[in-house]
């Protein structure tokens, strides 16, 4: 069987592997749950069935956990049903998809369902999320199927068409037309995917719009607004990218009511263009024009550049023809720059990824995705105001290769954004989970380390201010920043506002010119080690009292077996401990761990003796004696432990001592598999666990080097040898 020293997460793996494969692509979705829509709806067809979904099943435990679980009397009257039960004549989509088609039911997710109206706004978008030629008459067999973006990857969402009701009434989404039924089907589908109706309760309509397009989202107030936001506004749409704005309503009672200048408060608006104009008049400057969209389809300003204002007289009839205007009560309307900054509160927009339209003619950005966790004790370090912990954090390095093609102000730099969104909190809230406060900051990589995939270390940040960073820690699923720096190298620290807040997360940068974002991730790797050669100069005291130790307990054969190197190491270091160590707190060595002791030591591996020598033993005395300085050197409160943050220099401290002209680098994965394996519940590594940590880690570089023949890394092993193998170390 093939072995690499990296191959510990299998997970990892098989998602490295699908997306080799295309697997996650637009055109190769993942199978959510493993459900293949035409093979299963092939079988409903053949066997003339109609599909139940066993994995989202028509229970209460779809519906939801609390609110709507078993205990609550909202589920007791209510009926799952298919269309044809509820309808004559039911339709998957009638007229064609429009907003009138999302009609609010009894579930709080006017989030999503905004995100959806958004959606209709974008016919090729609409219908890569709800795949065309699905319907209730050809070819139907109780299935259909959704595609949704989930955190990097394109997954197909297989359904069965049991639909929530209530006195035959759709409890949920439903559509303005009784016979339509396409955006309640796309409800259940997003459901499923985060486990339960439920758990779509509040949101952020951005979180959905990313989730149909694998875009990401920024978010401008407009009192902070940037100089240059209607620069940002056109190139997004020409970019293809989703844009909706809101005025706030700070009084719950006034959401979604009408002002006086025609606009509503606490309500959803699109933006669908961006334009410049030259009235007659304005002989000196162009003015700037914003189009905005009422999803309610009526209800719109009456301001400056309203359907029917006197300002369209000012144009020309080519201009006019232009900006496509209309004067119809259709909710769409437009207005000044200026007025749209006054009287809106908030913009957000979903930036698309380089695979979201394939039109060569609307400009895309560039895109680089990298998956990461933080993992308690190991690699959750906090924010800066942890110094201690911060660095342990995963770290990204950032390289800005191309410069803007016009920059603002005549200022060089790259444009990029950067979002960060943690995964899977909206999904697991049945079992507690609330969403993390999270952000990130960026440090400028100095040029002698350009190059140098390393972690940065502890002190690095302590005497480096960051070059940017978020403008806040903030509990939202992503929090996403625009940056313009100069070409060069940076490296980036998601993080959470707390440490040892364990979760996972996937960071994104966008930019409008090329850059490379990855993980700095140390290369497994190991010199083979060369044996410190025996001093040949006189015994030490130390050197005469073990020796004698040794002779005494070895015998005649001057060799030792496990038990009784338990007893040669128990009595030298208690001795060591009493007479100078005294913050160790060790209650010595455990059988285990000496036999991976011998293990370490003997130099045939599987063939060996199981025994050890006086020359090995001293070997291995010298090798502990610098170990346990290096633990004294973290054990800086002689606690008689060491932090599991620092776990990580300790180890390299260790590892690059024992050998001349060699050691070995171990990447993030393998410090989170040591966490797990020999920390203690308060994320501590005590001298016994420490010691056996490194004896285990030298000793499964040794075997692995001896069968890495041709030193290519990779090494293929019987079952035999995996087994004799891990068993002895």
């Amino acid at each position: 069987m093939p072995y690499t020293p990296s191959g510990f997460f299998c997970d990892r793996l098989i998602r490295e592997r699908e997306r080799r494969d295309g697997e996650g692509s637009l055109n190769k979705p993942l199978r959510f749950n493993s459900q293949d829509f035409g093979v299963l709806r092939q079988e409903c067809l053949g066997g003339k069935t109609l599909f139940e979904d066993e994995s989202f099943p028509a229970t209460v435990e779809s519906l939801g956990f609390k609110e709507l679980g078993h205990k609550s009397n909202k589920v007791k009257n209510i009926v799952w049903k298919r269309p044809k039960e509820i309808c004559e004549n039911p339709q998957f989509i009638v007229g064609g998809a429009s907003r009138t088609d999302i009609c609010q039911g009894d579930l709080g997710d006017c989030w999503l369902l905004a995100a959806i109206a958004c959606l209709t706004l974008n016919e090729k978008l609409l219908y890569r999320v709800v795949p065309q030629e699905q319907s209730f008459s050809e070819g139907y067999g109780g299935i259909f199927h959704f595609q949704f973006w989930r955190y990097g990857d394109w997954v197909d969402v297989v359904i069965d068409d049991r639909i929530p009701t209530f006195n035959n009434q759709l409890v949920f989404t439903k559509s303005a037309e009784r016979n339509e039924f396409w955006s309640a089907l796309l409800e259940k589908a997003y459901a499923k995917l985060h486990g339960s109706y439920e758990a779509l309760k509040g949101g952020n309509t951005t979180e959905a719009m990313e989730d149909f397009t694998g875009g990401v989202t920024e978010f401008y107030e407009m009192k902070e607004a940037p100089k240059e936001l209607y620069k940002i506004m056109k190139k997004a749409l020409e970019r293809g990218s989703l844009m909706g704005c809101s005025i706030d309503s700070l009084v719950p009672a006034r959401f979604e009511t009408r002002t006086v200048t025609g606009l509503v408060k606490g309500h959803a608006y699109s933006v669908t263009a961006v334009e410049e104009c030259k009235p007659s008049q304005h002989k000196e400057a162009k003015v700037r024009l914003v189009r905005l969209r009422n999803p309610w389809g009526q209800v719109e300003w009456n301001g400056p550049w309203s359907d029917n204002s006197k300002e369209w007289a000012t144009l020309s009839k080519s201009e006019k023809e232009k900006l496509q205007h209309q004067s119809a009560e259709d909710g769409e309307f437009w207005m000044s720059f200026e007025d749209f900054k006054k009287n809106y509160t908030k913009i957000e927009i979903c930036n698309l990824t380089p695979d979201a339209l394939e039109d060569d003619k609307i400009h895309k950005w560039t895109v680089s995705v990298n998956e990461g966790r933080w993992v308690r004790g190991c690699s959750a370090g906090g924010c800066r105001n942890y110094p201690d912990t911060f660095w342990t954090n995963p770290q990204y390095r950032l390289r800005l290769l191309e410069e803007d093609d016009d920059p603002e102000d005549n200022e060089v730099g790259c444009t990029f954004v950067v979002a960060l969104m943690q995964k899977n909190r909206r999904k697991e809230r049945k079992m507690g989970a609330n969403l993390f406060t999270i952000g990130f900051a960026i440090y400028e990589v100095p040029k002698e380390m350009h190059g140098n995939k390393q972690h940065m270390q502890k002190d690095f940040f302590l005497f480096s201010s960051s070059k940017a960073r978020c403008k806040s820690y903030i509990n939202l699923r992503e929090v996403t920043q625009r940056f313009r720096l100069t070409p060069g190298e940076y490296v980036i620290v998601p993080s959470t506002y707390e440490p040892h807040q364990e979760g996972e997360f996937i960071l994104r940068v966008f930019s409008e010119k090329r850059n490379t974002s990855e993980e700095i991730e140390n290369r497994i790797e190991a010199d083979h080690p060369v044996p410190a050669p025996a001093s040949a100069g006189e015994e030490s005291e130390e050197d005469q009292q073990f020796r004698t130790i040794f002779q005494e307990i070895a015998g005649e054969d001057m060799e030792i077996t496990a038990n009784e190197l338990k007893n040669v190491l128990n009595r030298v270091i208690t001795k060591r401990e009493s007479e100078i160590d005294k913050d160790l707190n060790t209650e010595g060595f455990s059988l285990e761990s000496c036999r991976s002791m011998i293990a370490l030591m003997d130099v045939s591996f599987m063939d060996g003796t199981g025994r050890l020598n006086l020359q090995e033993f001293r070997h291995l005395w010298n090798k502990i004696k610098q170990w346990q300085g290096i633990f004294k050197h973290y054990n800086a409160d002689q606690s008689g432990s060491i932090n599991s943050y620092e776990m990580r220099n300790a180890v390299n401290d260790a590892v690059m001592c024992l050998v001349s002209r060699s050691g070995f680098r171990l990447n993030n994965q393998l410090y989170d598999i040591i966490t797990m394996r020999y920390a203690n519940e308060n994320m501590n590594i005590d001298f016994d666990s420490f010691i056996s940590c490194l004896v285990r880690l030298e000793a499964m570089f040794r075997a692995f080097q001896a069968f890495d023949q041709d030193g290519d890394g990779t090494i293929r092993l019987s079952v035999l040898e995996w087994l004799q193998l891990t068993m002895y170390a």
